[in-house]
Formats: C-alpha cells, structure tokens, sequence
C-alpha cells in the first residue's frame, strides 16, 4: 500500500536555516492531520549543532532518509553548481522508490529538482506539489549572473515546462509571486496557491538591554538589524549607503547572516573604518533570539526587479517579534505590510531616504512602539506557524481526496 506523501528537498532537520526548518515544520503538520509522511533530503553538512547524524531515522512519526552527495563551499557559483547537481544525481538514482507515494513534495532548491521529481507523475501518477521559494532562471537573469540565452536558463526553461504539465498543484510565496508565474508560466490560476513562509511564535520578548549578550556591542544605540541572505538577491549596496550616512550618529547596524556578499560588505566596512556596524556568521537559536530582542528595527531588501521571484524568509522572524520593517525593494506583500503601518519602505538606490527613516525612527519611540504593534498583530493574523501550515493540510485534504 502506497505511503501518502513525500518530501524532497536538500535541506532538512535538523538543519536550522529556514529552507529545513519550513518543510519539516509542514511535515510535522501534515503528520498530526493523520498523513503517513516520508522525507528524500541532503545529508547535513552546514547548518547544524553537533554531528554523527544518522543515514536514516524516524523523527516525531516522519521518516527521514538522508543522501551524501558532494558538498562543496556554496559562496561560489561553481560550488552551488556542483552541489545541486549532485544532490539531484543521487535523487535521480531513487527515482524508483518514488513509486510508493501518493504524492510529493518537492522545493524549488535545487533549481532542477523538480524536474527529476515530476518524472515520478509521468512514471507512477504520483500526484505533485511544487513549492516555489525561487523562480528560475529568472533570479538569474534579474541579477545578471546569467544571461537569457545562457544554456542553463534554457534548460531551466524547459524544466519550467515540464514542471507545469506534471504539477497538481503550485505554492508561491506571495501573491506578486502567484501574479508572475501565471503571466509567464503556462498554468491555470485555480491550481496556483498562495502560502506565505512563517516563523515559530516564541512570543515578543521585550528588548532587555541590560542582559542582553549584544549590549556589550550595540552599546545602547539605537539598533537596526540585518539577518539571513546575503546574496545575489539581495540589495546591499542601499544598505550600506545608510551605513556610511550614519556612521557619526547614535545608530548601530547589526548583521549576521551568509551569503556570496558577505565577505566584500566585511572588506568594505574595513577599508573604510565603519565602526557602527559589526557583522557575524549566521545566528541561530538563543544567539538569534537575543539579537531580536536588541534590535530596534530590522531590514528586508531584494534587488530591483526581483519582487515576486523570491520572499526574504527572516522578515517573519522580525513580525513575530514585533519588530518595525524597513524595506528596500519594489512593490508587494511586504510593502503592502508596511503601509498598513509596520514600518517604512524605500526603492533600490534610495540609501539616503533609508537613513532619514531610520533617524526619524531614532527620534520618535511612540511611532516606534506602534510598529511594533502593528508588526505583531500582523503575524498574529497571517504569518504564524499553526496558520500557515494548515493551508498546506487544507491543501492536501483537497488534493488526495482526488485520488
């Protein structure tokens, strides 16, 4: 008898960066709605405490089977490469185990995962979902880091292809998301689904600076924080105008996070001798939380063009802790957050503005406090874990029924 769903993503528990934390938190919910759950993941290299983790093992009901592929330094365009098509070859070999599901789940990281996956509808009739957290090649393209013409994005082309014959059902992230892929993806509207990314509700802490671990850094400044991706997509040439504008005021930036533009920002600050900002690795578990609790306001950037090809995860870590945003990127859900009171927004390139905001936010703690509010009744309404998850239950409930 076949089993009702599988997971395939590179990235699982007990991973903590949020492309394993999102999927297992799903997985979790879909085990409690009375779904017998399996999960095809990557083994863990990176983003975890401790090691010795095992090949296979069974996790809250969930069995979890994990595959070692090469694992090369993923700042590089080579070394992603590398990785994803490995972890896709060895996908590609159990392709045949596939046949025992229902359905699957399978995330647009790597970027030719689903393809391989979607066989699996064609092979067996295995009902599909495929959750978008980017849309190739388009981050691509948008970034110039590949051309249009390139022989990988008209590959990824044709996965796209593939991918929306074969797909029951497609998540994005956002509705500017769900707007692009019907208008250049040949699906229809009535099977794309709009789920956002969540954050677990740990509850507001308030911002307790006197045993804060990050008070010895901050210094009692007024704190604007960055924290997740620092990448291909995202805006940090804006953010550091602001940096440069504020360096000689009461106003501390406090980054961590990852990505391939990490170590030039690193340079920058130090060839230049920023000292209102320190920049750590990436920052996970009670580390995380303290740096939330100390932060004042917090970033969310994209580059322009790249609304609705991909969501900032961390900007619902921000919410849940009721942390006023400042957005730089073009128009979408988050703006649309922000306008309804959740903090301000700029357009790529308008660094100073960024910094006039962050000054007016410095002076004014009563509009501050009332970000914050507006910030957490927001999560409360949309983004929290239980209410996300079960539009994926709902989903499913919609989908096997079918069967």
């Amino acid at each position: 008898m076949k089993k009702d769903i599988l997971f395939a993503c590179q990235f699982f528990y007990p991973e903590y960066i949020s492309s394993a934390q999102l999927p297992f938190d799903t997985a979790k919910a879909l085990k409690a709605a009375g779904y017998s759950v399996d999960v095809l993941c990557g083994y863990p290299r990176e983003y975890l405490d401790g090691d010795n983790i095992p090949v296979e093992e069974n996790v809250e009901g969930i069995h979890i089977r994990r595959l070692k592929y090469i694992q090369l330094d993923r700042s590089g365009f080579l070394g992603r490469i590398v990785n994803y098509f490995s972890f896709t070859f060895m996908v590609l070999l159990n392709l045949p185990k596939l046949r025992n599901y229902r359905s699957i789940v399978v995330y647009s990281n790597p970027p030719i995962l689903p393809w391989i996956v979607s066989w699996a509808k064609t092979l067996f009739g295995t009902k599909l979902v495929f959750v978008a957290y980017d849309l190739y090649p388009e981050v691509a393209t948008v970034t110039d880091t590949l051309g249009a013409g390139n022989p990988i994005c008209k590959l990824m082309n044709h996965i796209n292809r593939c991918i929306c014959r074969r797909a029951d059902r497609i998540v994005a992230l956002s509705r500017e998301m769900k707007t692009y892929i019907l208008s250049h993806r040949d699906y229809p509207e009535n099977a794309v689904r709009v789920i956002p990314n969540w954050y677990a509700d740990h509850g507001p802490v308030a911002p307790d600076r006197e045993n804060n671990p990050f008070r010895q850094v901050t210094k009692d400044r007024f704190t604007v924080s960055y924290f997740g991706n620092m990448g291909t997509m995202q805006d940090m040439k804006t953010l550091l105008e602001a940096v440069r504008e504020l360096r000689n005021e009461d106003v501390f930036f406090l980054f961590a996070g990852h990505g391939n533009k990490m170590e030039a920002l690193k340079d920058t600050v130090q060839a230049e001798g920023i000292d209102n900002i320190k920049i750590y690795p990436f920052l996970h578990g009670q580390d995380f939380q303290d740096a939330l609790a100390i932060s004042d306001c917090a970033l969310v950037t994209l580059v322009p063009g790249a609304t609705g090809l991909c969501v900032p995860s961390k900007t619902y870590s921000y919410m849940m802790q009721g942390i006023p945003l400042l957005a730089v990127m073009d128009e979408g859900d988050i703006v649309s957050d922000i306008e309804r009171g959740a903090g301000r927004w700029v357009r790529n390139g308008e660094g100073g503005l960024l910094a006039r905001h962050i000054r007016e936010m410095k002076a004014d703690p009563e509009m501050v406090a009332r970000m914050r509010k507006t910030c957490r009744k927001l999560y409360e309404e949309k983004y929290t874990e239980e209410i996300c998850t079960q539009q994926y239950v709902t989903l499913f409930r919609e989908l096997l029924e079918q069967t």
